[in-house]
């Protein structure tokens, strides 16, 4: 039980040095908005094709093709990894 509460406490310890930004060791991914339509268009697939692939709704991605919305947290994370790589997501979805 002392190993559970050393880890929350340590993680509270870090998540608290890093908001007063006492803590350099915190790794911070920023991802910048894409152009969806044209991740898209790399993997050659229609909206329905593409959005049953990834699990997002056409309604979303079309909201996101048009910039009315953009994609964020989890959703920005895969689509900036189908944007580098997306014959290694499809590979890793189809197994």
């Amino acid at each position: 039980m002392s190993d559970i509460f050393e880890s929350v406490r340590q993680g509270l310890t870090e998540a608290i040095a890093l908001k007063n930004s006492h803590c350099s060791q915190a790794v911070i991914h920023q991802y910048s908005s894409l152009d969806v339509k044209s991740i898209r268009w790399k993997v050659g697939m229609t909206q329905q094709e593409f959005a049953d692939a990834f699990g997002i709704s056409v309604s979303t991605l079309r909201h996101w093709e048009r910039g009315d919305r953009r994609p964020r947290g989890p959703a920005l994370v895969l689509l900036n990894v189908v944007d580098r790589d997306p014959e290694a997501v499809l590979r890793a979805l189809r197994s």
